[in-house]
């Protein structure tokens, strides 16, 4: 069911090559069965999806004189050290043939490094929030895999015998402040790293035995037609909604489209686009229609990007003074090309619209920045009445959901928000039908409050396209209700809960009433 093959200690590029060369072979040969490679890998910083050569503190010719690479991959997550005395497993493996869904999979691949050391004593946790296994608030072992039409690969590093050393030199994973440990650390003596090689053996055979290939079951990276009937189903009547057009609707559709702007409000495929622009609002789109991620749930197309437009800024402003706007909300695509993630073009927009417009209100509804403290700081120092940052789904469902970001970043965007100046007010929002546990969600209401967020928005999740992930379930009103009082009970200043509630729904009138406990919407 699993073929695993032991090859001893292989450089990153070489494991990498074979990695893909099975990846090809299992699209294309259907009598092909999963391989897993179990190695070790001379001294290698690897950069994922979402990492950057910043995120080591070292010099090049520090890492040069010791001899150690550094190779960006595809896979998700940020920088990470691989070394002698680490066990890393690469399972390349048809997820659509077993049925598994992606988070299933790395499910699978935690509880097989959890059963591992277990067997050598080490009493080992998983966190949903932070995927790998830990003992105590140590890390000990690490997750990272990517998908290519519906093949995994990449995967679990496990420590062992290893220099821990490296790890001091970047912020593994993502995640702050977070030490890392070792097996030979936790049992205070040398381990045989050959006998924990041939239980992870067993473990990876005993394992995918229990999870035999089939054809059925839906990949959580194949495209969401391999589920039309969830992808399909019909929208109960409490969705269904009219649509009003408003007097000022057509002259703020014209005005967008003459003005060479981006609203969310249509690239995001918005339920209340007709609403807002009917009452002489948007919400403006900047640096471009096109986004570095691809997010699941996300109708903004990704793809080829261009350089900024450095005129965007006033004709913002000007759209705004023509508009009358007393509250105007700027988001953005996410640019994970640009140094700052396009910190400095948020503040330029925001001074363009202060000085044609300085009663206007600004909300801004920000990308993660890849967890660039400075360029957050140069946002915050720009004074908007409302700083959004949107988590967007509970932690367990970030490696389907939103695969290249990062679940504990985005709330520790929030906390230092607060910590450059306690004074402003931030926000978030998550939506719900993702598959998300009440257990999960009211924990993430939770972690947003002990964030310090203030304005909470909660919507239904809806298919923009059928390449997207499907509804797993249509929330009725009445839970939206719950989630309101719970959120309220929580210390959430202002809170709009609705199916048609999204992340800068009636924002101006959400900041207004922060101080009430509970919003009607």
């Amino acid at each position: 069911m699993l073929k695993v093959q032991s090859l001893g200690l292989v450089s990153y590029r070489e494991a990498h090559g074979r990695q893909l060369e099975l990846v090809d072979r299992l699209q294309n040969d259907p009598e092909m069965v999963d391989t897993c490679l179990v190695l070790e890998h001379p001294p290698v910083f690897t950069l994922g999806r979402n990492g950057a050569a910043s995120h080591i503190g070292v010099s090049d010719e520090f890492l040069a004189d010791r001899g150690i690479e550094v190779l960006r991959v595809e896979r998700g997550g940020e920088v990470t050290y691989h070394g002698p005395g680490q066990l890393v497993c690469y399972p390349v493996v048809n997820l659509k043939r077993r049925g598994l869904r992606v988070i299933d999979f790395v499910g699978l691949l935690e509880s097989i490094m959890h059963s591992v050391v277990g067997e050598f004593g080490i009493a080992a946790r998983v966190d949903s929030r932070n995927r790998g296994i830990w003992v105590g608030s140590r890390k000990i072992g690490s997750i990272g895999i990517a998908v290519k039409r519906g093949v995994a690969f990449h995967g679990l590093a496990l420590n062992v015998n290893l220099d821990l050393t490296p790890f001091s030199w970047v912020n593994p994973c993502g995640l702050n402040e977070v030490a890392m440990t070792s097996m030979a650390r936790e049992l205070k003596g040398a381990i045989d790293i050959d006998l924990v090689r041939q239980v992870l053996r067993e473990g990876l055979e005993k394992a995918f035995q229990e999870v035999p290939a089939s054809t059925a079951g839906f990949s959580g990276e194949s495209k969401a037609k391999n589920n039309s009937a969830a992808a399909r189903q019909a929208k109960p009547k409490w969705l269904k909604k009219r649509l009003p057009a408003g007097p000022d609707y057509e002259r703020i559709r014209r005005l967008v489209g003459t003005t060479n702007l981006h609203t969310v409000c249509s690239a995001a495929r918005c339920p209340n686009q007709f609403e807002c622009y009917g009452k002489g609002t948007a919400t403006f789109m900047i640096m471009g229609d096109r986004c570095t991620r691809n997010c699941r749930f996300c109708a903004v197309e990704h793809g080829p990007l261009e350089g900024l437009d450095h005129h965007e800024p006033e004709r913002i402003a000007a759209a705004v003074a023509e508009m009358k706007l007393d509250y105007a909300v700027l988001t953005s695509v996410t640019r994970d090309d640009l140094v700052d993630g396009g910190a400095a073009h948020f503040v330029t927009t925001v001074e363009a619209i202060r000085a044609r417009c300085p009663d206007t209100l600004v909300e801004l509804l920000i990308p993660d920045l890849q967890g660039d403290e400075r360029a957050l700081e140069s946002i915050c120092r720009s004074r908007p009445a409302v700083l959004n940052h949107n988590i967007e789904t509970v932690a367990e469902l970030y490696p389907v959901v939103r695969p290249q970001a990062i679940y504990e970043r985005s709330l520790e965007l929030l906390r230092r928000v607060r910590s450059f100046d306690a004074s402003l007010v931030t926000k978030s929002g998550i939506m719900v039908g993702l598959g998300e546990s009440r257990k999960a969600l009211v924990e993430t209401l939770q972690d947003l409050r002990e964030a310090g967020c203030e304005i909470l928005t909660i919507g239904q999740y809806l298919q923009p396209t059928a390449e997207h992930l499907p509804v797993s379930r249509f929330v009725p009103p009445e839970e939206f209700e719950d989630l309101k009082e719970i959120a309220r009970t929580l210390g959430f200043g202002a809170i709009a809960a609705g199916p048609h509630v999204r992340s800068s729904y009636r924002a101006g009138h959400l900041y207004r009433s922060l101080h009430k406990q509970y919003i009607k919407v």
